[in-house]
């Protein structure tokens, strides 16, 4: 039986003269943080410190002994950070230049010193860019030239922090005989029974050639068995009515292990495999029809608006992602009625941990190919890499069920049309062959039981614009730019894969960041963990169409800018929702951040939600209700994503500024299952704009239905007719309680009773203390109502702490 000797202790980092300890998986960046060479790159204004590193070529050195008896002992890297070459005992072992796929490198009979030697990434991609020649680039970083995970060269969200280092695990795999170099199992279901093909290759030892070998596969109770002369061979299992995997809010997400052995012709065990697998079709819609061509997911047989948002490495050094941190950070996002995450093609492919979590929470798993924003050379050394990087994680990834599309970019191809690639390129390769060529040959011959789409956006073909909204999948990013979020509504795209609004991370994340700073939206180290281009300017033009600019009030001006941003990204998925299933998904951008920095996520870099994390809860929930502007009025509509019928009353309720009932009416709501009804409001419940006094609240009471949220006893839905600076909002007044929780030292309720209306009360429970955490995001009040917040991990605090800690729109 093989065994396996696993490497991660031992080994020294040399830094000049010196050899520092060194942790594997690890990089160089943390290994001089642990010994005290450099400081927290992540604080204050020390990234631009420690640039030094990611320019200086680095040595991770270990003894490397065994005494195995097997035939053959291979030394295996699942991740090596990027361009390193290797030796033992002075004689080289191999080389490497793709931080995106494993290695392996026979070392029977080997022992004595073992080197890795990485180059500086900027040297290495120097090396291959004189080689290819100038590609294009939105960012003046040289990552489409190195295998590496992209945004570590820096983004518009991210640090320029380029790493090295040994970032997966390694190890020894003594063998004889044969191992199970890869296995495929191609999931299926057809009228009921549920199909296995495990397709299985194995390498043998010089010794081992020749010699018949077993394999036996067993999966929920099915069983298969297999006689192997040469290195290859498919068994097949049949799994009568397996119990179907489903996206989170359509059903359970049962898992079943799939065992693999192999064995020789005595039956000895050689080696085996185990990973769960889920029962589950899927397949993408892309037909067209009168509105364009469609982008529809179909999982086994239901069409599915997609609730998704965009996800990045969690850290800018992934090596200190561990499982629970994965675990945490999805089980946030489920909490928000997400069900798709988008790996996006400027990270990494995710360690297991992540995909395992996602199989078990039911969220689908959107994986880009990684290739972002940049023009790809396609010769050589880089070809060779793509189609063994490809290669390496279609066979790794694909026995997750929550994985349902591979995707080949993130937008190069828009990129090559209108950002003036055409042009500079003068008919060098840019990355097309990969997209269109390549990778989609890869997917149909090792994974067709998925789709896959050559990019995001990408309209389907080169007939119509690659960023056409009534063509395939969109990205929406004028709004953020240029526009005032309501021009959302101005469109209706197929699938809205990237949109999004910046907001700064909590108050306790940024003192935390930086220590000492008297904060300010202009102040130094604000603006270093500000990365977007004039992303000040894009945060202050957002608040100023809605609000008076606060000068010299930072806290104001932080509650304003996360307000904006959880409406901003409201106002684009109520908007989208309501037009199902002409628009079938919004995948927000994004969900986490990989450093304390100003950006689009909804949770920070330190795992703390932001508003919109709340919001996506209230927005991607089952059943949503939400008033949409019209030609001609205003369209009440009534989003019903469960599988039963949602009948119910909807009260409408006009009322003045003041608290004055202006007139109230009642509508039967009928949605069936996952549709949306749209009804006009009637004329005399719409408020009276020019006089900037009223406004239009819709509630259901009870209707929330499941996957709604903490606290949701009603969905409330609100409008009013002008900007908020223009509207004659009352002074808010409300009275503020705090009431332990029986029995839980260290949760509280706070109780807000309104006196007036007051509109987008937030408490921002990090200002309580830096473990506080509240069930409850932004909340408009009418006079006379209360709201109970549940705070946790505060366990003392009195109604002027809390006081201070609200916050809600106050113009008068």
């Amino acid at each position: 039986m093989k065994d396996v000797t696993q490497l991660d202790e031992g080994w020294s980092l040399r830094h000049g003269q010196e050899l520092l300890e060194a942790t594997v998986p690890g990089c160089v960046h943390t290994d001089l943080l642990t010994a005290g060479v450099i400081p927290d790159p992540f604080t204050g204004l020390h990234e631009t410190e420690v640039a030094w590193v990611g320019r200086r070529a680095w040595t991770y050195v270990r003894e490397l002994g065994h005494d195995s008896a097997h035939e053959r002992t291979d030394l295996v890297f699942d991740g090596l950070d990027t361009a390193a070459h290797l030796t033992l005992d002075g004689r080289p072992v191999g080389s490497t230049r793709n931080m995106h796929r494993r290695h392996r490198f026979d070392v029977t009979g080997r022992t004595g010193r073992l080197e890795v030697r990485f180059a500086s990434a900027y040297d290495e991609a120097a090396a291959v860019r004189a080689i290819t020649g100038e590609r294009p680039n939105v960012y003046p970083e040289p990552s489409q030239y190195i295998r590496k995970m992209a945004s570590s060269f820096g983004w518009d969200w991210g640090p320029t922090l380029v790493t090295a280092g040994i970032w997966r695990p390694v190890r020894l795999e003594h063998w004889s005989t044969a191992r199970i170099a890869h296995v495929r199992p191609l999931v299926t279901v057809d009228e009921g029974t549920g199909r296995v093909e495990v397709r299985l290759d194995v390498e043998r030892t010089a010794q081992g050639r020749g010699r018949t070998l077993r394999a036996e596969a067993r999966v929920a109770g099915a069983r298969a068995e297999a006689v192997l002369t040469g290195d290859e061979a498919v068994l097949r299992l049949e799994v009568p009515d397996p119990r179907l995997w489903w996206p989170r809010g359509y059903g359970e997400q049962p898992l079943h292990d799939l065992h693999l052995t192999l064995s020789d012709e005595e039956g000895r065990p050689l080696d085996t495999w185990h990973r769960r697998i889920g029962f589950r079709t899927v397949e993408l819609d892309r037909s067209a029809d009168e509105h364009g061509t469609g982008f529809t997911l179909v999982v086994n047989g239901v069409r599915i608006f997609a609730r998704g948002v965009n996800w990045i490495p969690d850290d800018a050094f992934p090596s200190r992602i561990t499982p629970e941190r994965y675990r945490t950070r999805l089980t946030q996002a489920a909490e928000a009625n997400i069900d798709l995450v988008r790996v996006w093609g400027g990270g990494i492919y995710e360690d297991d941990a992540f995909y395992d979590a996602c199989d078990e929470l039911g969220l689908m798993v959107w994986q880009d190919f990684l290739f972002a924003c940049s023009a790809y050379p396609e010769e050589q050394p880089l070809r060779g890499e793509v189609e063994a990087e490809a290669r390496d994680n279609v066979v790794r990834l694909m026995p997750h069920p929550s994985l349902v599309l591979w995707n080949g970019n993130n937008e190069n191809l828009w990129g090559f049309r209108d950002w003036d690639w055409e042009p500079a390129l003068a008919g060098d390769s840019w990355g097309e062959g990969y997209y269109l060529g390549l990778l989609p040959r890869i997917v149909a011959e090792l994974d067709p039981t998925r789709p896959y789409t050559a990019g995001s956006p990408w309209s389907g073909s080169w007939d119509h614009h690659p960023n056409d909204p009534a063509h395939g999948t969109h990205h929406s990013w004028e709004v953020w730019n240029r526009q005032d979020y309501a021009e959302y509504r101005a469109s209706v795209p197929r699938f809205v894969a990237e949109f999004g609004w910046q907001a700064p991370p909590a108050l306790a994340t940024l003192r935390r960041a930086l220590p000492g700073e008297e904060l300010a939206p202009d102040s130094p180290g604000m603006l270093h963990h500000q990365k977007a281009e004039d992303g000040n300017g894009k945060l202050n033009r957002g608040i100023g169409r809605h609000f008076p600019l606060p000068e010299g009030d930072f806290d104001r001006w932080h509650y304003l800018t996360q307000l904006v941003q959880a409406r901003a990204v409201a106002a684009g998925i109520e908007h989208w929702r309501s037009h199902w299933p002409v628009c079938a998904g919004t995948i927000v951008w994004q969900l986490n951040d990989c450093w304390p920095v100003t950006s689009w996520a909804a949770i920070d870099s330190d795992g703390r939600p932001k508003p919109l994390h709340h919001e996506l809860r209230r927005v991607y929930a089952d059943r949503l209700l939400t008033l949409q502007p019209a030609t001609d009025g205003l369209v009440l509509a009534a989003v019903n994503q469960a599988a039963e019928p949602w009948r119910t009353a909807v009260t409408l309720r006009r009322w003045g500024a003041d608290g004055t009932l202006v007139r109230e009416s009642v509508l039967d709501i009928a949605a069936e299952p996952r549709s949306v009804v749209r009804l006009p409001v009637p004329h005399d419940l719409l408020p009276d704009g020019p006089s900037a006094k009223e406004f239009l609240v819709a509630d259901v009471h009870g209707g929330a239905g499941v996957h709604a949220g903490a606290g949701a006893d009603r969905l409330r839905a609100v409008h009013f007719p002008v900007a908020d600076k223009d509207f004659a909002y009352p002074r808010p007044v409300y009275d503020v309680a705090v009431e332990p929780v029986t029995g839980q030292r260290d949760r509280v309720d706070v109780v807000v009773s309104a006196r007036t209306l007051v509109r987008d009360l937030l408490l921002q429970t990090d200002r309580l203390g830096p473990a506080a955490v509240g069930d409850r995001g932004l909340l408009t009040l009418l006079p006379g109502e209360q709201v109970r917040i549940r705070v946790t991990g505060c366990a003392t605090v009195d109604v002027e702490d809390v006081r201070a800690a609200l916050y809600c729109v106050d113009t008068a």
